[in-house]
């Protein structure tokens, strides 16, 4: 059976209280977000393995991987996807960087994902303060791996060039979703987010890494233009994951997909020619963050 055909399979499970298809349901062992608190909880930060509720939270911890949300909890744009509070953003905090490091240090943190909520109230969208939690990062503990997650800085180029200047290990910006279903992205645009990774992928200093959800009503022949689309921006490194509706507010999901499904796309995208892929029900962007590095 062609992948187009089973993408869209008879029996979906399109969105119902309180009902998730069996494979949606993980045991999540420990409580994560307690050991954090314990750990970290009176540096006055925020971890998207908390703040999210991510089900990977356990497993990544125990790998010494973590995601920081810098620059605030409150974001300048309200996409319909997102439990990231719009609202009047914070004013930059100045020690944040030394705290994001000292974090690292007490976690004993072998890779970090550090991004942050849409700043576009800030002149560079928040690229020095990226860069200064990397250079914080990079004194205190050196040998960690530090991926970068980034927004579009709203299309400035230049914002870019400052991360990127940065030399963080891996450089990312996700994608999120097929160009046709743009709308659900406040803000947002499908040709600037090419552009910014393009702008990345052309410096050709660090892997260039993007991220999709499924589930949101995209077909094969969209996902594939995706694709395409990524590979000549440059783009080489993908997380292809299921959209999950975080409330009733949000944009409802269209259908649950299959695992054996994710593993299909995992094999197209390869064959087409990305270099490393992580695809499944509970993928997110910056889980399995460090297996990226082993391609490079």
């Amino acid at each position: 059976m062609d992948l187009a055909e089973t993408l869209n399979p008879p029996e979906v499970f399109r969105e119902l209280p309180g009902r998730k298809p069996e494979w949606l349901r993980k045991n999540l062992r420990g409580d994560t977000g307690k050991r954090l608190a314990d750990m970290i909880g009176d540096l006055m930060l925020h971890t998207v393995c908390r703040e999210a509720r991510c089900p990977n939270a356990t497993e990544c911890f125990s790998a010494r991987q973590a995601t920081f949300l810098v620059l605030g909890k409150n974001c300048t744009r309200a996409c319909r996807f997102c439990n990231v509070t719009k609202s009047k953003p914070e004013p930059i905090d100045p020690g944040e960087a030394v705290r994001v490091a000292e974090a690292v240090r007490r976690m004993d943190l072998s890779f970090v994902v550090i991004t942050s909520p849409t700043r576009d109230d800030l002149p560079d969208g928040g690229a020095r303060h990226f860069a200064a939690v990397l250079a914080a990062i990079r004194r205190e503990k050196p040998e960690c791996k530090v991926e970068l997650l980034v927004p579009d800085f709203g299309g400035v180029m230049e914002s870019v060039d400052i991360v990127l200047a940065s030399k963080p290990d891996v450089f990312s910006h996700n994608a999120e979703t097929v160009s046709r279903l743009y709308g659900i992205r406040a803000g947002a645009d499908y040709r600037r987010t090419l552009s910014v990774l393009a702008r990345a992928a052309k410096a050709n200093s660090v892997p260039v890494k993007t991220g999709l959800m499924l589930g949101l009503g995209e077909t094969a022949e969209e996902i594939r233009a995706l694709f395409a689309d990524l590979l000549e921006a440059g783009c080489r490194y993908l997380s292809i994951g299921q959209y999950l509706r975080p409330s009733l507010s949000h944009t409802p999901v269209a259908e649950y997909i299959r695992p054996e499904i994710f593993g299909d796309w995992k094999r197209e995208a390869l064959a087409a020619g990305f270099e490393k892929v992580e695809s499944g029900p509970f993928v997110r962007s910056s889980y399995h963050a460090a297996n990226f590095l082993s391609v490079t």
